[in-house]
């Protein structure tokens, strides 16, 4: 029974994934290694011939952890979303920072769940240009087959440049080398007023930011303009983040709040543990 009612919630939260793609075709193309047919399958009930593995591939593309969580709007939750909100509306570039931990990430990927046309890139360290281009055509639900590196940069701004008020929210952007930070300004460039860009990540940006301002670094200037020559910067979570937190998962005993607002010292992720931890605890005992 568990495993079924885990399969319907994936196979909800896919649905909403689906139209939020555009279809079931770009839904396939944003996931690695499942096809159009398996996610109509999947929608249709067609269960019998789907392994168990390709479940799980779904639900991990998809953010279904099979774990009961509950969004509580925090400050910051809520400051995102009207900065990508703004964005989106505006076509506005900009860069938001926060400290790791502060739930930027997770208000990030609810904004992309519940809006058309938004498209989140979660950055990668050992990314080259290519891997950059081939993510964010995956992200659009785009193939990227027999393209060269600029033909995919190509398709990926003409799509873009077709869609009603598109949003790219590149996540964890400070991890990038310089090349691939290059690609934002030739992005900029060709869908400027045409397409939203927000850049997430902690201050370490900025930091980085200024040091190649310094040293007159190639391309820092050109970005740092582009930004509006400042990033905007979000508070860590405070007590009352984390209370609204506790509450929205079944925790009011203000001293259990107390606790694990004192262990978390802001830290949400760690919030998100001691909250589990003690859920878990409570249902052994019943």
């Amino acid at each position: 029974m568990e495993r079924t009612e885990n399969k319907r919630a994936i196979v909800e939260a896919l649905r909403q994934y689906t139209a939020q793609k555009g279809g079931q075709n770009k839904a396939a193309a944003s996931i690695k290694g499942v096809s159009a047919a398996t996610i109509s399958q999947m929608l249709n009930g067609n269960w019998e011939q789907i392994s168990e593995e390709m479940w799980r591939r779904v639900a991990r593309a998809i953010g279904v952890t099979g774990k009961s969580w509950h969004t509580a709007e925090t400050m910051t939750y809520r400051q995102i979303h009207l900065l990508l909100q703004a964005a989106q509306d505006e076509s506005r570039v900009m860069s938001l920072t926060a400290p790791a931990g502060t739930g930027k990430t997770y208000a990030a990927r609810e904004y992309e769940a519940t809006h058309r046309n938004v498209y989140r890139l979660m950055c990668d360290e050992f990314w080259s240009k290519n891997d950059f281009v081939e993510e964010l055509l995956r992200a659009m639900g785009e193939r990227t087959d027999g393209l060269t590196k600029r033909e995919r940069l190509t398709l990926a701004c003409r799509q873009l440049a077709k869609k009603e008020r598109p949003l790219l929210v590149f996540d964890e952007f400070d991890k990038l080398s310089d090349n691939v930070w290059f690609f934002f300004i030739t992005l900029y460039n060709r869908l400027e007023d045409q397409c939203g860009m927000v850049l997430l990540s902690t201050d370490y940006i900025e930091k980085r930011m200024r040091t190649g301002l310094k040293y007159q670094r190639r391309g820092y200037p050109e970005i740092w303009s582009r930004l509006g020559s400042k990033c905007v910067g979000l508070n860590r979570a405070d007590y009352d983040d984390v209370r609204l937190v506790c509450q929205a998962n079944g925790i009011a005993d203000e001293a259990v709040i107390d606790d694990i607002a004192a262990s978390a010292e802001g830290d949400l992720r760690r919030v998100r543990q001691l909250v589990f931890a003690h859920n878990q605890k409570q249902t052994s005992k019943q």
